[in-house]
């Protein structure tokens, strides 16, 4: 069903009211050895008005007796009848007396269903030394707890848990909160449950089976429900509550030959959690938080309460060889899913609609706010520019973006909706907002919002009236078109006499938006830069644009600028020659602008350009201008190399183009790489270490015969030899890859062998990625058929990343999806899959012939599950397609004319 779904169709996805949960007793038997599970639940009701049908959600499950008992009927009623909406997920159970309303009852109903490798509900993983270990684990967010136990499956039915585990004496069982009693089974003990009885005895060695009981959860929606059974190990650390003195343990668990990695991600969640405390002043309310790492798990990590899950590459690294990225990378999904503790597991969304509550603010506490406060080198609000404001930009500028809060009226819709917007896009408007009324008030609005709805739920009018409560402001006046519509505007400034005049409009990947497509009017904070006598920069934060046009009195013979500090969520257009201006005074020794604002200004042009508001040549002017800056650092670098490559990927089938562009990435890098060498030091400031790594990485994929030979030579060291010394952390990626793409079958085999069994998630991430370098089309194929018979269906999209960045392979990728899309559609149900492959399958194309043979080839089939992915996916082509036609002949001057004799 489409977005646009109306009200009451949505309301009909959504589970009656008759009767809502308020308990559930869960017990969960685990048979790994024939890979079932089966179980029993029972369930206490509050019943709203009087019926005599239960309506719940369950999926993938043979279901057993189902009984309902109640205080206000004497007897114990089975289901009269079963019905099942196999589209909606639903068993409808009817009885012959009803329940009266304001009644308490209790359902009970026992079920079993099998334990698949598909990454959803409850589901087995393998790892270990040799890769044969078995184990369970759960993955229910958004909507797969139905495939594990009949429940209300819905955000908004919170109820507690009292979880029970089964299972083999010798394996560790896991779940949400700690265990209150763990034995062996003794057959006749008064304390089992009829259930596990009954269960067990009917096996030929119930004294092999040890019973698990766990302490009782807090009110929690079903998606945060967790559960395990492994032969898992673990790390322990501790921290202490900064509001209450308590101390709580806490854990890290994995499989024994890769436990030793896990101390990094504890390390982590040590740090950050007492932080947590003090910025909500609320403290963490469970006894413990464990985090539990699997070979198998479809998503980064999720937020479980007192039970975080996630995949090796989300938790495990050797800090010896890790690369500063990865790390980087780990700390923030650590510190994201922490931060989830509250922003989701405390306070919970009423419905998926309003998904960026949990999600948006995970990624601006955990990868920015409070991960700032452990790793203030990171420069943190710098990066979350790459990381997450400008993806989210380049998705919203398409005509196929949704808002932020946007309608999820069936579980396809909600699947899809897990992408850059909920994510980046709500985190990029939430930082402009804490820029705009500060941070601290931000801060203090956020806690009264979470101190308010407590173990509840909240939609998007709560956190706002707890941040106006802070204020004194009209948030939602400021807010609500950021969150409700789609896009964001492009401002444009005109110089005029005694002043600029500034004008919102929606910016749009193709250019000015039509008139219907242009009606949203934004409260745009425009953060005015200006400078006093003496060159010290003024901020102000007062100005707002809450009309399509206005005047700001400005003498503009001094510097200034919009958007300081890069924080509002919109583009910029100056004047060609305000934009080289502004690129001078960006470079100048005493420059007032900042290192977000340097970012800001190289990005900003290159997506006008890139939509056709200016030309491609003023991009590449400020980039010249920029890189001469003496104190240019790793990060602008960053934001210069990332547009380069765009622009290269764009080209990609223009060998003339493309061979200048590779001039002018030769001209920038290679002089880093020669004043900072190959080698890094342990006391190597962050800063050097990721300009040396970005530089080095330009320089060998512009096709430096000095650097390339370098990684060549370290790489085919590491063949021959089997020892990795030559090979730094950071340049592991870099030196894999052009081992690859400049070998043949013995180095593709080299890293096919660590791609199968790597000594780091780290070095396997870059064995994966490397496959699908080769510039054979054989090695292709057998990388492709690797994809289809041996990778892990977690880790697929690695590899297609190889095959989509590598210009040789891209359209056979492009290919190889559309012949195998049975397979993949097969492979890929119910999980996130088939939103990757289709963006990673096609979005690197350019042409209008691939626009039309790629629509075509999707128009007869079943996109319900990807299809907002897939219009991204075509206007991504189509956007693309249309700067080459544009931009060609102009870049091609410009780089023939300026490209070397520039720099």
């Amino acid at each position: 069903m489409s977005a646009s779904a109306s009200p009451s169709a949505q309301q009909d996805y959504r589970l009656p009211t008759d009767v809502k949960p308020t308990h559930y007793d869960l017990t969960v038997w685990t048979d790994l050895d024939n890979n079932t599970f089966e179980g029993i639940v029972h369930i206490d009701l509050q019943v709203n008005k009087e019926t005599s049908s239960i309506v719940l959600n369950t999926a993938k499950l043979d279901l057993g007796e189902v009984t309902l008992r109640s205080e206000s009927l004497e007897d114990v009623q089975t289901a009269s009848s079963r019905d099942f909406d196999a589209e909606n997920e639903r068993g409808i159970f009817s009885f012959t007396k009803p329940l009266p309303a304001n009644a308490k009852a209790r359902l009970s109903v026992s079920y079993k269903g099998e334990l698949t490798g598909d990454m959803l509900g409850y589901y087995r993983s393998t790892g270990g030394k040799d890769g044969e270990l078995k184990y369970t684990l759960t993955q229910f967010e958004p909507t797969a707890a139905r495939r594990a136990f009949p429940c209300w499956d819905e955000p908004l039915l919170k109820a507690t848990f009292s979880v029970t585990l089964v299972s083999r004496a010798n394996q560790v069982n896991l779940s949400n909160m700690p265990a209150i009693s763990e034995e062996v089974y003794k057959p006749g003990s008064a304390d089992n449950e009829p259930w596990i009885t009954q269960k067990l005895s009917s096996l030929p060695d119930p004294e092999q089976w040890k019973v698990t009981r766990f302490e009782t959860t807090p009110p929690v929606s079903t998606y945060l429900v967790a559960y395990a059974v492994g032969p898992f190990e673990y790390l322990e650390s501790s921290y202490k509550s900064p509001l209450s003195g308590k101390v709580r343990p806490l854990r890290i668990y994995a499989t024994a030959d890769v436990i030793s990695q896990a101390q990094f991600a504890l390390d982590i969640k040590r740090m950050v959690l007492p932080l947590y405390e003090e910025v909500f002043d609320i403290e963490y309310p469970l006894p413990k938080l464990d985090t539990l790492v699997a070979s198998d798990f479809d998503s980064g990590a999720m937020e479980n309460w007192g039970l975080i899950t996630g995949r090796t590459q989300a938790f495990l690294l050797d800090p010896k060889t890790a690369d500063t990225k990865y790390k980087q990378n780990v700390a923030a999904t650590q510190s994201h899913e922490v931060a989830h503790m509250w922003f989701g597991n405390i306070t919970t969304m009423e419905w998926w609609d309003n998904l960026y509550l949990n999600e948006g603010f995970a990624t601006l506490m955990g990868e920015k706010i409070i991960l700032d406060k452990v790793f203030p080198e990171w420069k943190l609000d710098a990066e979350f520019l790459g990381g997450s404001f400008f993806r989210a930009r380049a998705l919203d500028a398409k005509l196929s973006s949704h808002p932020i809060e946007v309608e999820c009226p069936d579980a396809n819709m909600i699947n899809q909706i897990f992408d850059h917007l909920s994510y980046a896009k709500a985190a990029s408007v939430l930082r402009m907002l804490a820029s705009y009324v500060g941070e601290d008030r931000f801060l203090k609005g956020v806690s009264i919002y979470l101190k308010k709805h407590m173990y509840k739920n909240s939609v998007t009018k709560d956190l706002w009236e707890g941040i106006q409560t802070a204020t004194g402001l009209d948030i939602p006046k400021m807010m609500d078109n950021w969150v409700k519509q789609m896009g964001y505007p492009v401002i444009t400034v005109t110089e005029k006499e005694g002043g600029i005049l500034v004008r919102q409009d929606r910016f749009l990947e193709t250019g000015p938006a039509d008139p219907k497509d242009n009606e949203t009017i934004w409260t745009v904070p425009l953060n005015l830069l200006t400078v006093d006598a003496s060159g010290k920069p003024i901020l102000n934060k007062d100005i707002l644009l809450d009309e399509r046009e206005k005047f700001i009195p400005l003498d503009t013979s001094k510097p200034f600028k919009l958007n300081a500090d890069t924080t509002g969520f919109y583009a910029v257009q100056y004047s060609p020659d305000r934009l080289a201006k502004l690129g001078q005074q960006a470079a100048a020794p005493d420059s007032p602008f900042s290192l977000q604002d340097r970012i800001g200004l190289v990005c900003d042009a290159l997506a006008l350009s890139k939509a056709g508001y200016t030309s491609v040549s003023s991009a590449l002017e400020l980039t010249s201008a920029l890189h001469n800056e003496k104190e240019c650092t790793d990060l602008v670098w960053d934001a210069i190399a990332t547009n380069l490559t765009a622009i290269v990927s764009t080209w990609w089938e223009n060998e003339h183009v493309v061979d200048l562009l590779n001039v002018l990435r030769g001209e920038l890098f290679v002089p880093i790489v020669k004043q900072l060498g190959f080698e890094y030091k342990a006391d190597d400031a962050h800063d050097v270490v990721q300009l040396r790594t970005t530089a080095i990485e330009q320089a060998a994929s512009a096709g430096d015969p000095w650097v390339v030979e370098e990684l060549k030579k370290r790489f085919d060291y590491f063949v021959k030899t089997g020892d990795d010394s030559q090979i730094p952390g950071d340049l592991t990626n870099i030196i894999f890859r052009i081992g690859v793409q400049e070998g043949g079958q013995p180095e593709w085999e080299a890293v096919k062998r660590i791609a199968a069994k790597a000594k780091t998630p780290s070095q396997g991430l870059a064995a994966m990625r490397a496959m699908g370098r080769s510039k054979d089309l054989n090695l292709a194929e057998d990388t492709f058929k690797f994809i289809m018979t041996e990778a892990r269906d977690q880790d697929t999209f690695y590899y297609a990343g190889g095959l989509m960045n590598n210009p040789v392979t891209r359209r056979f990728l492009a290919n190889k999806f559309k012949e195998n899309f049975a397979a993949f559609e097969k492979r890929y149900a119910g999980n996130f899959g088939l939103i990757r492959w289709t963006e990673l399958s096609f979005g690197g194309l350019s042409s209008d012939k691939d626009y039309e043979e790629t629509a075509a080839f999707f128009k007869d089939k079943d996109t319900s599950k990807f299809d907002m992915a897939l219009k991204q996916t075509l206007d991504t082509i189509k956007s693309r397609a249309a700067w080459v036609k544009r931009s060609t002949a102009e870049l091609t001057q410009w780089l023939e004319k300026h490209g070397s004799s520039k720099l």
